[in-house]
């Protein structure tokens, strides 16, 4: 809700939240995202390149959505719960 805030976003052509002041539903998937990436991915461990760096998330996202099952999924993967609904 900050001007200067709104104005930096605009300046870079990125969209802001959608949602309501006060209303940070939309915000509460990402929060859970990145938990569960702290928790299963993030190690310290030091990359030689950003490339590298880069290639160990990307791995991860792919094990994310491909192979890890989710209990509130009905234990599938977000890949097949997808599949499932369309």
């Amino acid at each position: 809700t900050s001007k200067a805030y709104v104005r930096i976003i605009a300046k870079w052509g990125y969209t802001r939240s959608m949602s309501r002041v006060g209303r940070c539903i939309d915000n509460s998937p990402m929060e859970s995202f990145w938990g569960h990436f702290k928790d299963e991915w993030y190690v310290w461990d030091s990359y030689p390149t950003l490339a590298d760096l880069q290639d160990s998330i990307d791995e991860f996202m792919s094990f994310y959505n491909n192979d890890r099952i989710q209990e509130r999924l009905s234990f599938l993967t977000p890949a097949e719960y997808r599949d499932q609904a369309a």
